[in-house]
């Protein structure tokens, strides 16, 4: 069976965290400047195709609801190794020498009209199998994204975090200090200030995501293994796009709904407290009594004023006082005709869709979320993709929005 895409696995052994083939000088395509990457020697370190060996790809990325937070994206290639190319020890191999762990992985969607990324990232580790009365072995490589780099990079003193600085220039300063490649990042300005770096041992990641909580914006990687950090205004912003429907008739087919009606995502008392200042808080009573406390504490923030921290404990509290029925998965079958591939394979975070279903009984579901998870299961018969849903993870009032544009409905930024 054809795919309705072209998978293509691209393995770069190269070391360093910036994705893209050496400069070479003289070739139409690599030898471009300003659009090739310098290599670190005269001898590139080989970029190989292993499509042709790839029998299998899963890729899962997106937000924790419980934990509230993105995670890193992890990704298994399963290739087959019928020259045990892929052991190190193998000095006939023709990567002998370069099968080290975090080296570069990329997974690629290409159709007659456009090319995505459906991962790209870094080898945690080769895990090798022979089965039993299997002539041919196969290697599993397991990635992950960005994000374990930034939590194996330990920080103390960021250089020039001081205080007053916004949001998207304290990210700024955190990948400088790891050396993140600059041209990896897409970095809004941010709407919160911040203090001066509190100098304490933690990791890079810690680090980061204390300034995504401050601004109550987003960090996280993109397929293209970017690190993008969105502003409260950015996410905000991204509800006014035009949904994708997805229904059992007009729209993008879909399978597997999962529902859930519950109170684990309730926050309806909040505690917040920056480095050096008082603890603030903010209550919904209505939720309280309605659902009984469901509270949440964060220390150690590190917005420049107490105000900054009241401010951001009562948007928390009053974007999560109600609960509704959720739509926290559903699968598409992108070898499904209706299916439109262009589409699935540029779908990801901040995209709206709006989800319809027809229970049984004849009534009907409608409901209008982001996606904040994509996880990809491929063979060369099969290619699955897991979209997970949720609510906006932070309101405001958008003008001229039907749903987001009424006074009293909508919650005003601060």
């Amino acid at each position: 069976m054809t795919l309705p895409a072209t998978i293509s696995v691209s393995f770069d052994f190269s070391q360093g965290a910036t994705f893209g083939y050496p400069f070479t000088v003289g070739d139409a395509k690599y030898g471009v400047i300003g659009v090739s990457q310098f290599a670190s020697s005269e001898v590139p370190d080989p970029v190989v195709d292993l499509s042709d060996v790839t029998r299998s790809i899963k890729i899962s990325r997106g937000r924790n609801i419980m934990r509230d937070t993105y995670e890193s994206g992890d990704c298994t290639v399963r290739v087959l190794d019928p020259d045990s190319y892929f052991n190190p020890q193998n000095a006939s191999s023709p990567y002998f020498g370069f099968l080290t762990p975090l080296r570069k992985i990329r997974v690629a969607a290409t159709t007659a009209t456009t090319q995505k990324f459906l991962f790209s990232g870094y080898v945690d580790s080769y895990k090798y199998y022979y089965p039993t009365g299997q002539e041919i072995g196969y290697v599993d490589i397991v990635c992950s994204d960005a994000f374990r780099l930034f939590q194996m990079a330990n920080v103390a003193t960021v250089a020039d975090a001081t205080a007053g600085q916004t949001t998207g220039t304290r990210i700024t300063k955190i990948l400088d200090q790891v050396s993140f490649p600059t041209s990896m990042r897409i970095t809004d300005t941010g709407s919160t200030t911040v203090q001066a770096d509190p100098a304490t041992a933690r990791t890079s990641l810690a680090a980061l995501k204390a300034a995504e909580f401050a601004e109550q914006g987003a960090f996280f990687i993109r397929t293209d293994g970017t690190a993008e950090f969105k502003d409260r205004s950015d996410v905000v912003g991204s509800l006014a796009a035009t949904p994708i429907e997805f229904n059992q008739t007009t729209g993008i087919p879909y399978s597997d709904l999962k529902y859930a009606f519950d109170d684990k995502l309730i926050v309806n008392q909040a505690s917040m407290t920056r480095i050096g200042g008082a603890a603030q808080t903010a209550t919904d009573a209505t939720s309280s009594a309605k659902y009984f406390p469901h509270g949440t504490t964060v220390t150690e923030m590190i917005p420049e004023t107490d105000a900054q921290v009241l401010d951001i404990a009562k948007i928390y509290v009053a974007t999560r006082a109600e609960t509704t029925i959720r739509i926290d998965a559903m699968t598409v079958d992108l070898l499904d005709p209706d299916v439109p591939t262009d589409t699935m394979i540029g779908l990801d975070y901040f995209d709206n869709v709006n989800i319809t279903n027809v229970q049984p009984d004849g009534s009907t579901i409608v409901k209008t979320l982001q996606v904040q998870g994509l996880g990809w299961d491929i063979t060369p018969n099969s290619m699955k993709c897991t979209v997970t849903t949720l609510e906006p993870i932070v309101e405001g009032f958008i003008i001229g929005s039907s749903t987001y544009g009424i006074i009293g409905q909508s919650i005003m930024g601060y």
